[in-house]
């Protein structure tokens, strides 16, 4: 097996990730304090992810072992989140009712969309899917409504890590030598 390093592509991943989420340390803190407990800031985190996931991989292939990394990225995802389900979700898996459940419903529901070319202008759409992307609070409602897949990943005996839309799932399996 032939180990190839692109330290450039593994950069980019890192730096993609945190400036996805680097924002989220402040307004993430009392809904994802468990995930991160350890880490003073998200970039800490993103950065021991990132470098747990590479060197897990290169220890495997060194060892002489198998490793598989899977990146998915799931930004068209962010289009297709229906708002009852986060909503339920919200209340339902983290406890979030009354006037900040009613913020999240008013946010959600007030949503609009048209299409604008030159002087021409499509009719208004209410949106009743997605959260918005590029924002601090689309990033974390996606996670929050997409945190049973990491259960789905970890029960087939994998490792993900996710930051907003970006996933990385692997394994590494030692090959049995006779």
């Amino acid at each position: 097996m032939q180990v190839i390093s692109n330290s450039f592509y593994a950069y980019n991943m890192a730096r993609k990730a945190t400036s996805n989420i680097c924002s989220l340390n402040d307004a993430a803190s009392p809904l994802i304090a468990d995930v991160r407990s350890h880490f003073s800031d998200i970039q800490a985190y993103i950065g021991y992810a990132v470098l747990r996931v590479l060197s897990d991989i290169l220890q495997a292939v060194d060892n002489g072992d198998l490793a598989a990394l899977v990146l998915l990225d799931m930004s068209a995802d962010f289009n297709t989140v229906d708002h009852s389900i986060l909503l339920r979700r919200l209340h339902l898996t983290f406890g979030i009712d009354d006037a900040a459940h009613g913020s999240f419903q008013s946010y959600l529901s007030s949503r609009k969309q048209y299409v604008r070319r030159g002087p021409s202008k499509s009719s208004v759409t209410y949106l009743v899917y997605g959260v918005p992307q590029g924002s601090v609070l689309g990033a974390i409602l996606f996670v929050l409504y997409t945190v049973d897949l990491l259960m789905v990943i970890e029960s087939h005996g994998l490792s993900p890590h996710m930051y907003a839309d970006d996933t990385q799932v692997y394994t590494v399996r030692v090959v049995c030598q006779l």
